[in-house]
């Protein structure tokens, strides 16, 4: 099988159930931000991290693929591939326990620190852009809640596991100042 199908080169993608739009179609600008946050985990990834941090950054890189094959598919009652409550809730029980590493925020901090926290400020970055292009999405055209959701959550725990990163390498939150 080829990589090149040549069948997009109208300007339009294949959805599941081969249902065909346009590449301009919030859809895919949603699940292209979800590709792109998972593509800067394969960097993050590709550091020397903590166990606990690798193994779940390699759960959730399989999870944005459902993420994604969720939002390649419009037909709501095929519920195969389907982001679900239990993926939310791993999201925030990751987030207390990483949370309670860390002293309570003060003070607004600014993405940084070393490279790898850096890098995952990032992810949390394009992760919010695909929130706001799957809200545009489902203005027009229902989607699943939970993806939603998901990424909501998702973003919270990259800022946590940011910050995390940066006290175990010993660097301090980097604070803004006006």
């Amino acid at each position: 099988m080829k990589i090149y199908t040549k069948t997009g080169d109208d300007g339009t993608t294949g959805l599941q159930g081969n249902l065909r739009i346009s590449k301009s179609h919030p859809r895919i600008s949603a699940y292209g931000a979800v590709d792109e946050s998972n593509a800067i985990l394969g960097i993050v990834l590709s550091h020397e991290l903590n166990d606990d941090i690798r193994e779940l950054l390699n759960l959730i890189q399989n999870e944005l693929f459902v993420v994604g094959s969720d939002l390649s598919n419009p037909n709501l009652k095929d519920e195969k591939n389907r982001v679900t409550l239990s993926m939310i809730t791993n999201i925030e029980n990751n987030i207390d326990k990483f949370e309670s590493e860390l002293s309570p925020l003060t003070n607004f901090i600014l993405p940084g620190g070393n490279l790898v926290a850096s890098q995952l400020h990032h992810a949390r970055t394009v992760i919010r852009r695909s929130e706001i292009c799957m809200v545009i999405l489902n203005e027009q055209e229902k989607i699943n809640p939970y993806c939603m959701q998901y990424v909501n959550r998702l973003s919270d725990l990259f800022f946590v596991l940011g910050r995390v990163l940066n006290k175990r390498n010993g660097h301090k939150d980097i604070i803004w100042q006006i």
